[in-house]
């Protein structure tokens, strides 16, 4: 077993998976801003100080997300690192919602429990999405805008997979490593598929490709509302590892 991670770290970690397409570095807060898709890559992301009074730091919070034509919000790691900023956010009217869960696992555990299938064809895997992943991806039940590829693209060692028979498109997922840091997003099967297995043996292909990559650990973040998905990822071996919340103003 791997040593264990804390949260600032893995919230580091998993800021450098998705990405906006615009950052700036106040102090130890990422402020990024990637036209509205996705909350992570339109959040501030504290770590840490930001070098300066709260005051001052969300005036610079406003201006940064004022210039991006955008409200502005904070993605709140919830422990004892941030409890204080978190209490200072809900006093000045910034609403907290969509709590979610950060899940991680060991690369060989989750493996353990994804097979491979030979039932079913491997997953082809992609340096960028084509239109068949994209039409593939709901993000939150609905169909991307235009500005998602650059989110999406955003990062250093980014990878897209499918899997796709003679009934056509099944299942796509997208990984990016970084720091032997395995981070899942988009995992999307379709709906004619769902209950098949198809997702879970998408999500052994993907693991089998970050092993090559170096990789000895995963995570990824569900809402915590999402308790089918929870089940499903702790049924791959996934352990509960921190929350977050967003805040916005009110």
């Amino acid at each position: 077993m791997t040593a264990p991670i804390g949260m600032v770290e893995l919230e580091r970690v998993a800021s450098l998976g998705w990405q906006g397409t615009s950052t700036q570095v106040l102090g130890e807060w990422l402020l990024r801003a990637g036209s509205g898709f996705t909350g992570r890559a339109n959040s501030v992301l504290p770590l840490g100080s930001p070098g300066c009074p709260l005051d001052d730091a969300l005036n610079a919070v406003w201006e940064f997300y004022r210039g991006h034509h955008l409200t502005p919000l904070f993605q709140v790691p919830l422990g004892a690192e941030t409890l204080a900023l978190d209490d200072d956010l809900d006093r000045r009217g910034w609403t907290a919602f969509n709590l979610s869960w950060v899940l991680t696992a060991d690369l060989d555990v989750a493996l353990a429990h994804c097979p491979s299938r030979p039932d079913l064809p491997p997953a082809r895997f992609d340096g960028a999405p084509s239109s068949d992943w994209l039409n593939g991806y709901l993000y939150r039940g609905t169909p991307l805008p235009d500005t998602a590829v650059a989110v999406l693209r955003n990062a250093e060692n980014v990878v897209f997979a499918s899997v796709s028979d003679e009934s056509g498109r099944a299942a796509v997922v997208r990984g990016a490593v970084a720091d032997g840091w395995l981070g899942v997003t988009a995992l999307t099967v379709a709906e004619n598929r769902r209950r098949s297995g198809v997702g879970r043996h998408l999500m052994g292909e993907l693991l089998r490709w970050a092993g090559t990559q170096g990789v000895d650990r995963v995570y990824l973040q569900v809402a915590a509302e999402n308790t089918a998905a929870l089940g499903l990822y702790e049924g791959m071996g996934f352990a509960r590892h921190h929350q977050y919340h967003y805040r916005r103003p009110g």
